[in-house]
């Protein structure tokens, strides 16, 4: 079999991923890997967050071509990155402003000035999309006054942006699409009743491309954007429709045995849920904060984002600071933080006090002492208040995703960053009571190329049959639960201090 590739696109980094079938297994090679760099823009609002959207590019180009210095010729390409940001494209088909950063704080308030124009319960009936300042449809409405937007030809999401970079065919693949709160789950169409209840719907449905399902083929790479990338028969190799949104191709690479699974994508964000044959469009799956994005072969990925590495990945980069840019050993900082009291310290992750980049261990400790809790003194206290409130929030996901979608849930599976992480799996075990299978750790590069490669005839069957060759590919964990009645009890009361926290915050 020949080599194809994965271009995968996180919040913090990007890579490029090559792997060929050998023996009912993907054997992969990382070619290239680049951080994903942020931008702040002067404008008429101020300073605008925004990604380094032709940096990217540039980088997955490179990574293309050291791919085919590599192993000569790639037989296809799958494109993931992160959801709900977009690029608009003028007339002649030219990015007509800087694609902002969903953390850009222009969305603040907005939720709010949808719900003048569409009952909440409704909007999630039509959308089954969790309230999200970010979403792209709370995005469109706080630009719907900026000259970019009104002279837009059309609106292209990320990883659709960069295959029509390489492609010169604009089509937006369903999965990320998904993440745009315009979807209909139920059809996995653009939904025309939400359009017409908005006040910019009109506009904003002129700019929507085809959709398109995984497993379908987009185009071949142009020969003058990154020359020589062509096939084996010599042909400019095409670019393939994936699980586009990057914990769409995630949960591909989750390498489950049976149906009664729950799924973590651990990185920056955690993306914690189930994987269903219909949405679940309750009000009390809305009152829950729960979303219904689209997954590969007609799937529905039932989630809540839970804010995963954020805040330690931003501690991490305050204390290199405080050390003069000396780098931390966080194996070290880690397992020190391993012995650290259980449960001593709890914080909600997803508190709005949190979102914002920056040094995070005065806004952690100012959450725990507004909650009379004692504050992180020291590093390892500060990581393990992190990696208990990570892994109750985690149980508070499964628990109520199971709830909500009268499903039992008999084992989790972390993919992702997260998987490399043994505390945090074994902390996740104990908290959910339920056995932890950790890996593959490049879960969204393997669901990914497991997709691509089914498309180009190279693999065939469902996701089972998807899932049972990305599991002989990876290396397992097993994580067991490591729980007498007081440390259960002592799980129980923590999380039920954590809900009250969530609650509170509400409120406020």
């Amino acid at each position: 079999m020949s080599w194809i590739a994965a271009i995968d696109l996180g919040a913090s980094s990007g890579r490029v991923i090559i792997g060929k079938l050998s023996a009912d297994r993907l054997v992969t090679r990382e070619v290239h890997r680049f951080a994903n760099e942020t931008v702040r823009l002067p404008g008429a609002a101020g300073a605008t967050l925004c990604w380094s959207i032709t940096g990217l590019f540039a980088e997955i180009c490179k990574g293309l071509e050291r791919a085919i210095q590599e192993v000569g010729t790639l037989e296809a390409i799958g494109i993931d990155t992160w959801g709900v940001d977009y690029g608009l494209l003028d007339a002649d088909g030219v990015l007509a402003a800087p694609v902002v950063h969903y953390r850009d704080r222009r969305t603040h308030d907005v939720p709010g000035q949808v719900s003048q124009s569409i009952d909440p319960q409704r909007l999630y009936e039509l959308n089954g999309t969790q309230v999200q300042e970010f979403n792209t449809v709370y995005q469109l409405v706080a630009g719907a006054d900026s000259s970019a937007l009104q002279r837009a030809s059309s609106l292209v999401l990320v990883p659709d942006l960069l295959g029509y970079w390489l492609t010169g065919v604009q089509r937006a693949e369903v999965t990320n699409a998904s993440t745009t709160g315009l979807i209909d789950p139920a059809t996995r169409t653009w939904s025309q009743e939400l359009l017409d209840a908005l006040p910019e719907g009109s506009a904003i449905q002129g700019l929507l491309p085809t959709l398109a399902e995984p497993g379908t083929i987009l185009g071949p790479v142009l020969p003058d954007v990154v020359p020589g990338v062509v096939n084996a028969a010599g042909e400019p190799t095409p670019v393939v429709h994936v699980g586009s949104h990057d914990t769409a191709s995630a949960v591909v690479g989750v390498p489950a045995q049976q149906p009664n699974f729950a799924y973590i994508s651990s990185g920056t964000w955690s993306l914690v849920g189930l994987e269903l044959d219909e949405p679940v469009l309750t009000q009390a799956s809305r009152a829950d904060n729960f979303t219904n994005e689209l997954g590969v072969d007609g799937t529905v990925r039932y989630l809540k984002n839970v804010s995963g590495m954020w805040t330690f990945n931003h501690c991490l980069a305050e204390w290199r600071s405080q050390d003069g840019g000396r780098p931390i050993d966080i194996t070290r900082l880690l397992t020190q933080a391993a012995d650290e009291p259980s449960l001593a310290r709890v914080v909600d992750l997803n508190h709005p006090s949190l979102v914002a980049p920056g040094p995070m261990t005065q806004r952690i400790n100012d959450l725990l002492v507004a909650n009379g809790q004692p504050p992180a003194t020291t590093r390892v206290q500060t990581v393990r208040a992190i990696m208990d409130s990570l892994a109750l929030a985690y149980r508070a996901a499964i628990e109520l995703a199971g709830s909500h979608a009268g499903r039992e849930v008999d084992v989790v599976h972390i993919v992702g960053g997260g998987s490399r992480n043994a505390h945090l799996c074994q902390q996740t075990a104990d908290a959910t009571g339920r056995p932890v299978v950790a890996g593959p750790a490049e879960g969204t590069a393997l669901g990914n190329l497991l997709v691509t490669a089914r498309a180009i005839g190279q693999l065939d069957g469902g996701l089972d049959q998807l899932r049972a060759v990305g599991a002989a590919s990876s290396d397992l964990t097993l994580y067991r639960p490591t729980l007498s009645p007081r440390t259960s009890e002592a799980w129980l009361q923590a999380a039920q201090l954590l809900n009250s926290m969530i609650k509170n915050n509400k409120k406020g």
